[in-house]
């Protein structure tokens, strides 16, 4: 029993609200088998010590971080796109969805949230020499404004920005090459052209 206890008491103070089942095991130092391990999860879940969320991972309560979630469901992903262009100021229109770059195209319902993965290539997505333009907020990974506006361009050929003034367009250039693509660049080099001229 003091075991459980202590599985629980690890969780509760740890700075993560999402967990999967592997970082489960992890904190609890690997100690307890996987199919005990997976008993005592089933056991906190039917307690409401655990609240889940899809298989294998799981949320201290019903309060999880969403950010954190849309990280954890598919790994490497960052927070990115429209959900933090909108919250840069650089479109206005309001989405419901969270939108995830990650390894595949995918879009999830869970509970009452919508999380839009969309598929990044697997060099640019991983890559982890400075500048990435993603920063790492303790317990996900999001992207800044600049790197933001580069995902959109770089999956969208024709997408229409609201203020283009909200982007710090020397860092915009300083991320440009990590993507390699020079179709890229001419439509990078455009929007700058109208952001110049508005």
């Amino acid at each position: 029993m003091t075991q459980r206890i202590d599985i629980m008491n690890i969780l509760l103070r740890s700075k993560q609200s999402v967990f999967t089942f592997k970082e489960v095991n992890l904190l609890a130092g690997g100690e307890v088998s996987p199919a005990l391990l997976r008993r005592r999860v089933s056991y906190y879940v039917q307690k409401d010590q655990l609240h889940p969320l899809r298989r294998g991972i799981y949320a201290k309560d019903k309060k999880y971080d969403k950010f954190e979630l849309a990280n954890r469901i598919y790994t490497p992903s960052y927070i990115s796109f429209e959900t933090v262009l909108g919250r840069a100021g650089v479109t206005f229109q309001s989405y419901g969805q969270i939108f995830i770059a990650s390894y595949l195209t995918r879009e999830l319902k869970i509970e009452d949230q919508i999380y839009s993965y969309r598929k990044i290539k697997d060099d640019v997505l991983a890559r982890t020499q400075p500048p990435t333009g993603i920063e790492h907020k303790g317990t996900y990974s999001i992207a800044t404004p600049e790197r933001a506006f580069l995902d959109v361009v770089y999956l969208s050929k024709d997408y229409h920005f609201d203020n283009l003034s909200a982007l710090n367009w020397e860092k915009v250039f300083e991320l440009l090459p990590i993507f390699g693509n020079a179709e890229m660049e001419k439509r990078v080099k455009a929007y700058y052209e109208q952001f110049k001229n508005s």
